[in-house]
């Protein structure tokens, strides 16, 4: 087995390079006391923004200090990230957040100040031309004003933000901490702890009964903890009408989709036309169960591998070749600036003692992104490649076309870009293999991925809706009506082929997104949006590219919802999800080819 090297024997060219950020610590510190020096600014400004030239030097200093925090608290997180035990970097991270903290704290009389404004003024300043460059920012207030209070109202409300976190925080240390699950015996006889990050590992076991037992001992956990988990739920609920009620919004729905103005159509559409493809997920159920030979299939039968493990062994360099290749079809634009990402220091590539784990893209306004991987020579830590650098690229794109506000994009449209490339790795991967075993390895890869981002989510997202719906017209949420709604959607989305094993009703208890109200949906439009953009640029060619290149110029520089429309993507009807049921329908009829 390799050893895990220190960070300081790692090879410079597997590095990134975050002296592109800061040369040296020297000029960090320069940075840091520039900014320290720029807050004082903001005093000679408090109570005078209602005229267009002090709105402007109020969204002009504000710009200049974000900028400045965002680089300082990007490159001390970074360097932290390359090796967490290291105690300068940490002290580093505090400095970076605290000048954050006091930063936001400074500047935080501007929104209000401007909202308190009358209508009248509002349109004054959106009409003035020296504020021609922040018109989309005004546009913004102006939306929000409706549901803004009085300024002792709002204080009111802050007041009250602490003992809103408390159903998430009640959950997060019952489900995190308090929470033990049994010993279950493994398939070498030896009896284990199971624990929440073991539990998906069993799922995914050949061994079918100890599939069954780990499914058994978590939601019988579950179960015994069902009224508690169901009070935190339901305060949760209600603290989101509390909120939707004295802001004045129609329902908690529109509440939570109002921030990047997504209209409730959006919502229901993605439902209703999952509705609509749910026969294939019922044929993609069928053909599991025909693939693992058994006689009925299972909620734990969900995650087994249909396949032999494949094994594709794909070096760092091997992997970047590839999907340099599978991003073709964008165009040699595309690909000139990926490979200026794979060749000029953006990527941090292998494990190193101490670093922090998973992958991410991140960076700050006028340097380029970066990407930090731990990665292992095989399929996943390729598709990671591909999806970090879909981030980055759209970042790059966004950053290189628009001024720094304009520039950052909403997380409705953040996983457009990655899954976008994703999909067309996918297509080339699918398109030049000759064995069949790769073959549907590859298939059932990518079909799990429709199952559990686009189905999956969606039901979640049909629960929130029905679950709100529900305490909004007064009705409770009593343990035993929370699992009927979860046990009859499980049977709604896998089909009558499926055994639903009752235990599946407790799943809801578990599912820490519920606390983050209708925030899954995303993940759904997500890779709806980009299995459609993926089908048109290989479909059309030229004209779709540089629709897609608009997209990833177009930042937060207009609604999320405008900027998928303009590229040719409306999330606003049912055509984009109809797309994906089609690549999803395609991938099921290949496997059942090969399943013969």
């Amino acid at each position: 087995m390799q050893k895990v090297l220190k960070r300081s024997e790692v090879s410079p060219e597997n590095c990134w390079n975050l002296n592109d950020m800061f040369a040296d610590q020297q000029a960090w510190d320069q940075t840091y006391d520039e900014v320290k020096s720029m807050l004082p600014e903001a005093e000679q400004l408090q109570g005078k923004l209602n005229t267009a030239e002090a709105v402007k030097s109020a969204f002009e200093l504000e710009d200049r200090v974000s900028l400045q925090v965002e680089r300082l608290y990007v490159y001390a997180h970074m360097r932290q990230d390359e090796d967490t035990a290291n105690p300068t970097y940490q002290a580093l991270t505090q400095k970076a957040k605290k000048i954050s903290v006091d930063a936001s704290q400074a500047l935080s009389f501007i929104t209000p100040e401007i909202l308190g404004l009358s209508d009248e003024k509002l349109d004054e300043l959106l009409n003035a031309a020296e504020l021609e460059s922040y018109r989309f920012t005004l546009q913004e207030m102006k939306r929000e004003k409706a549901h803004v209070l009085t300024q002792a109202e709002e204080a009111l409300l802050a007041q009250v933000g602490n003992l809103s976190q408390a159903p998430q925080t009640i959950f997060g240390m019952l489900n995190n901490a308090d929470l033990k699950f049994p010993n279950i015996i493994d398939e070498n006889g030896n009896e284990v702890e199971l624990t929440h990050g073991r539990y998906i590992q069993f799922l995914e076991s050949p061994h079918r009964e100890v599939r069954e037992r780990a499914f058994k001992a978590v939601y019988s956990t579950y179960a015994r903890q069902k009224n508690t988990i169901a009070a935190t739920l339901s305060a949760n609920v209600n603290k989101n009408i509390f909120y939707s009620t004295v802001r004045k919004y129609p329902s908690v729905l529109e509440m939570s989709l109002y921030g990047d103005n997504i209209p409730k159509d959006v919502y229901t559409n993605l439902i209703n036309t999952i509705h609509e493809g749910l026969p294939i997920m019922h044929r993609y159920m069928a053909l599991r169960k025909k693939l693992l030979g058994v006689d009925e299939l299972h909620m734990y039968d969900l995650f087994a591998p249909l396949v032999e493990e494949f094994k594709m062994d794909i070096t760092y360099e091997e992997a970047k070749a590839i999907v340099a290749e599978g991003l073709k079809p964008l165009g040699d634009d595309y690909l000139t600036s990926l490979n200026k990402g794979y060749n000029e220091g953006w990527i941090d590539v292998y494990e190193n003692e101490g670093k922090r784990t998973g992958a991410y893209s991140w960076g700050a306004y006028g340097t380029h992104p970066y990407v930090l991987l731990n990665h292992k020579d095989n399929l996943n830590s390729m598709f990671t490649l591909a999806h970090e650098m879909g981030h980055a690229l759209h970042s790059y794109y966004s950053d290189n076309a628009l001024s720094y506000r304009d520039a950052q994009y909403t997380i409705f449209l953040a996983e457009v870009a990655s899954t976008t490339n994703e999909a067309l790795l996918m297509d080339y991967l699918l398109k030049k293999s000759t064995d069949p075993k790769e073959k549907m390895y590859l298939l059932t890869y990518y079909a799990d991925q429709f199952r559990t981002t686009v189905f999956r989510q969606t039901m979640f997202a049909e629960f929130e809706m029905l679950v709100h719906a529900r305490a909004e017209a007064g009705e409770s949420l009593t343990p035993q009506e929370l699992s009927k709604i979860y046990y009859d959607l499980n049977v709604k989305y896998h089909g009558e082929g499926m055994t639903v094993d009752q235990d599946i009703e407790m799943e809801w208890a578990r599912i820490p997104h519920f606390y983050n109200s209708f925030y899954v949906y995303k993940y759904a439009t997500g890779f709806s949006a980009a299995t459609s953009f993926s089908k048109q640029i290989l479909e059309e060619g030229q004209p779709a590219v540089d629709r897609y290149l608009g997209f990833l110029k177009s930042g937060g520089s207009d609604y999320s919802i405008n900027i998928l429309t303009k590229a040719g993507v409306d999330m606003s009807t049912p055509e984009p999800i109809r797309e994906a049921m089609s690549v999803f329908e395609k991938l099921v009829s290949e496997m059942e080819q090969l399943a013969k």
